[in-house]
């Protein structure tokens, strides 16, 4: 039996991939004809695809507090790959990735094609890159990063890199910080997180074979950004996430 469901859940995802490359290769295919898709469109189209892959994951998904309806610079801590389908699912907007995930097999070139801005790690251009978010949220987008910077096991919150919240400080952009928790048999899942060297594939595999988990998403109320310096916003987006992580926040039941 749990080896059928492995197949059968393989086979979902591969269906969901296998539409979210015909979406790409569609938008591709646009755009070398001269009608270049806006990036809104983009986004709108990239949301319907994650939240199919979303709902292809053993996960029953659990998100409490209100989906802002400004554009925000959206915060969260950072476990896995899955972290990115799980919020991609909820609004429009522009993510940022390590370089690393370009190199993904079809799942790299899916987030190129979606607009994912990308980062090297150790290049310095964080000037040049805050300046590129900070377009993206006096457009109207949301942009999610995570900034721990790399992911974790989970069982504790890294300092943040608040380099990159000066989009939010030079744009007037409120912060929407999140907290995602895994939880399988009442506790922390140990497979959900993709840390170390752990490889996609190898990852995806784990997850098939398991029992379905839960995922708590909580978006927090929103912080405004306008009257602190890039440090201290991290400092109060992180005190934010650790409370709510550690059950302190109380949340809201998500507005339709």
């Amino acid at each position: 039996m749990a080896r059928l469901r492995f197949y059968l859940r393989l086979g979902r995802l591969c269906a969901v991939v296998a539409a979210g490359l015909s979406l790409a290769s569609g938008l591709k295919l646009v755009t070398l004809l001269g009608a270049r898709p806006s990036p809104i469109t983009r986004q709108r189209l990239c949301r319907w695809f994650l939240a199919r892959l979303a709902s292809a994951l053993p996960y029953e998904i659990r998100v409490t507090g209100t989906r802002p309806e400004q554009p925000m610079l959206w915060l969260a801590n950072h476990l896995s790959w899955t972290d990115i389908p799980l919020l991609g699912m909820l609004l429009p907007m522009t993510f940022l990735a390590k370089s690393e995930v370009r190199q993904w097999p079809l799942l790299g070139w899916l987030a190129a094609e979606a607009g994912t801005q990308f980062i090297q790690r150790g290049r310095g251009d964080s000037n040049a890159l805050s300046q590129l978010l900070g377009a993206e949220l006096l457009q109207g987008r949301h942009v999610l990063i995570f900034p721990e910077g790399t992911t974790t096991d989970g069982t504790a919150l890294r300092a943040f890199h608040s380099r990159l919240l000066g989009c939010a400080i030079e744009t007037g952009t409120p912060i929407q910080p999140v907290a995602i928790r895994y939880r399988r048999d009442e506790q922390a899942d140990p497979i959900a997180p993709f840390i170390g060297d752990d490889d996609l594939l190898s990852h995806l595999f784990r997850l098939l074979a398991a029992d379905t988990a839960i995922v708590e998403i909580q978006l927090l109320k929103p912080i405004a950004s306008g009257a602190m310096d890039r440090n201290r916003l991290g400092r109060t987006c992180h005190t934010a996430i650790a409370e709510a992580l550690r059950g302190r926040a109380a949340p809201l039941v998500l507005a339709a």
